[in-house]
């Protein structure tokens, strides 16, 4: 194994073994900062913006935010695998398939939420400075770790697949994934519609923020069913990655702890804007729990 990697960053982009495995033990953190929204009054996707000079224009800060995770492991991808396998595995093998598929996959959720995303939106608030910063630095650290394992770090021969994640288990993961994938669209969908719906109805076409209790699919037992089925998404990815993936599993819970306390919020500014009568009969995104 390499001690020395060359890259953008020497030794850190891509890593070494050794970062790599100091880049996971402190990822495993960022659980216990996101946690920390349960203590502020804050809601998230725009409810409470505000005018302020550091605001970036929604769209345009959106995609730069949500770009640089893909894009890290792709370039994770490229540079890795020729700096730590061997030149024979390389020649005679490349990376086994499942490290392929995995890679795509997650390459296929951010083409939609980094990049289809904003401009399917028929607006967006603007995105505060700090917000962008936290997001770009999730984005990148998340890309680095599971492109990281995918690249080297993790099975990169079919034996050692064949112990990870056997077939039916990487089958059913990946199901699962398309799944979430699929219910997330449709789901973030039905809140563009309501968007749509109001920009009809105003004959200048043009509605800044506008706000329903969404009644389609899992919205009639949840008010953030979008954020339950992306946690199905890539609980799928880590299920075919292989229970012992731990970038797959520290991103899925990393992204529980950051998007529950959202959930549970801003079902409270449901509440407050349209009545617990209205709102009654729904959980915040995990029906029986929250």
């Amino acid at each position: 194994m390499a001690t020395s990697t060359v890259g953008l960053i020497n030794n850190w982009l891509p890593p070494t073994r050794e970062n790599y495995d100091l880049i996971i033990s402190l990822w495993k953190w960022f659980a216990v900062f996101a946690s920390l929204q349960w203590l502020i009054p804050w809601y998230g996707m725009g409810k409470t913006s505000v005018t302020s000079r550091l605001n970036l224009p929604g769209r345009l800060g959106w995609l730069a935010m949500e770009c640089p995770g893909f894009l890290t492991l792709l370039y994770t991808l490229r540079t890795l695998p020729s700096q730590t396998l061997s030149a024979h595995t390389l020649e005679a093998e490349g990376l086994p398939w499942q490290n392929k598929v995995l890679a795509a996959l997650f390459v296929l959720h951010y083409t939609y939420r980094a990049i289809l995303f904003p401009f399917l939106q028929p607006s967006m608030s603007p995105l505060h400075l700090f917000i962008f910063l936290l997001g770009i630095s999730f984005q990148v650290v998340n890309g680095l770790a599971i492109g990281s394992w995918l690249a080297a770090y993790g099975p990169t021969t079919q034996a050692e697949w064949s112990r990870q994640s056997g077939t039916l288990q990487f089958a059913v993961g990946i199901a699962l994934f398309y799944v979430g994938l699929a219910a997330n669209y449709y789901h973030d969908d039905e809140l563009r519609e309501i968007r749509r719906r109001a920009q009809r109805r105003n004959r200048n076409g043009k509605v800044e923020k506008h706000y329903e209790i969404p009644q389609a699919g899992l919205f009639k037992a949840m008010l953030y069913p979008h954020y339950f089925v992306e946690w199905v998404e890539w609980f799928g990815f880590w299920m075919a990655a292989g229970w012992a993936c731990v970038p797959a599993r520290i991103f899925l819970f990393n992204e529980i702890a950051a998007m529950l306390p959202r959930a549970v919020k801003g079902r409270q500014w449901y509440v407050e804007k349209f009545g617990e009568e209205k709102v009654k009969g729904r959980w915040a995104v995990i029906p029986g729990i929250w």
